[in-house]
């Protein structure tokens, strides 16, 4: 684990979600301030305090036009990190470098997102391009199009099956169920329902794929030192790390050694070396689930189970996604998965886990992607 300076960890001291909708009624860039002004309250701390900002590549306004909207005085730290899904634990890691290193004390990190009523990145021709150009015409023209080729692999070498998926499903909807602002909080699901549901892009089905939904979320990042003075319940974030592994383009990896083996395989060891902790140390896992495949894979590439195992594991995994996750409380991104990741550290989540300590968030595992551990106590 790296040697470092316990008044430069950063703490989560702020967090807010806007009401999640399929139709918000105002822009990403409107229902983001709103997201960025809660979370500031949340922390006790005003615009004037902002010094950092980060955010998704995928998120059109940039983070001066936020400082301009917010009234920011003077931004000392600001950046993006791109592919999507992928991007929700980098940004945040970008943040946190820079508070790590003395260069700045606050920083907001914000995801809003219109992807229901805005319509969907793909159906245009602007992802046209690079090596799409190999693959629409075959077909593979929505990101489930593109994973349901590796989920066929994952199925056909490890004895993967749709019911193993469904129970990924039937689990995250049942922590929605217990969560008032889920978009399925009031719409159970059972194994008959799942397995009975129309295909999207065979094997996965319906509920196999995440939610399209409008939304809008922030977190505020302080250093130690300064939580120091706050009257909230910090969550300290213990380590992170980012990886791509070889020849990845955008959301495929069909062109390097393994299509068994996904980013976050090079994700795994460099978060447990960052951090000092191990599989056994983590009590709710927060994993990037735009398809319910990608849960028994993370149990698999983090070390939790053995090569195939991620399935037949799920029995005794520990809690995750305990919110709803992408697949039944709402779809940005991922950067519910932090919000919900920072609530279980505070103790305050909807299916609260018992005496949560150590809490993993992932990034989505078929592009460039990160994770991060949000803790209960300091370095």
């Amino acid at each position: 684990m790296p040697v470092r300076n316990i008044a430069r960890q950063p703490v989560v001291a702020g967090m807010h979600a806007l009401p999640y909708s399929k139709d918000i009624g105002m822009t990403e860039r409107h229902s983001g301030a709103l997201a960025i002004l809660g979370a500031l309250t949340d922390a006790g701390l005003t615009v004037n305090e902002v010094e950092g900002i980060t955010r998704y590549v995928w998120q059109p306004t940039t983070e001066m036009e936020m400082a301009r909207v917010l009234g920011v005085p003077n931004l000392k730290w600001f950046g993006a990190q791109d592919y999507g899904g992928g991007a929700g634990p980098p940004t945040v890691a970008l943040a946190c470098a820079a508070i790590e290193l003395g260069l700045i004390d606050c920083a907001v990190v914000w995801r809003s997102r219109n992807r229901s009523s805005g319509g969907r990145p793909w159906a245009g021709q602007m992802l046209a391009e690079g090596q799409d150009q190999f693959e629409r015409p075959f077909g593979i023209v929505r990101p489930a199009d593109g994973i349901a080729l590796l989920v066929r692999v994952w199925m056909r070498e490890w004895g993967w099956t749709r019911e193993d998926f469904g129970r990924v499903a039937i689990t995250v909807r049942e922590h929605a169920n217990r969560n008032p602002a889920a978009m399925m909080y009031d719409r159970a699901l059972d194994m008959q329902s799942y397995l009975s549901s129309r295909m999207i892009a065979e094997p996965l089905c319906l509920f196999d794929n995440c939610l399209e939904t409008d939304g809008a979320l922030a977190i505020v990042l302080v250093a130690a030192e300064r939580a120091r003075d706050l009257d909230v319940e910090p969550v300290y974030v213990t380590g992170y790390a980012l990886g791509s592994g070889p020849e990845l383009y955008a959301m495929t990896n069909y062109y390097g050694d393994s299509l068994t083996t996904s980013p976050n395989a090079f994700v795994a060891p460099e978060l447990w070396r960052n951090t000092g902790l191990k599989p056994a140390d983590i009590d709710v896992c927060q994993i990037y689930d735009a398809y319910t495949p990608q849960v028994p894979l993370y149990f698999q590439e983090f070390g939790f189970c053995g090569d195939g195992e991620g399935a037949a594991f799920l029995a005794e995994a520990p809690p995750y996604n305990t919110s709803g996750g992408g697949l039944s409380e709402a779809y940005v991104h991922g950067f519910n998965l932090i919000v919900e990741g920072a609530r279980q550290i505070r103790g305050t989540s909807t299916d609260q886990v018992a005496g949560a300590r150590h809490c993993v968030v992932t990034g989505g595992n078929v592009v460039p992607t990160g994770a991060l551990v949000l803790s209960k106590e300091p370095w």
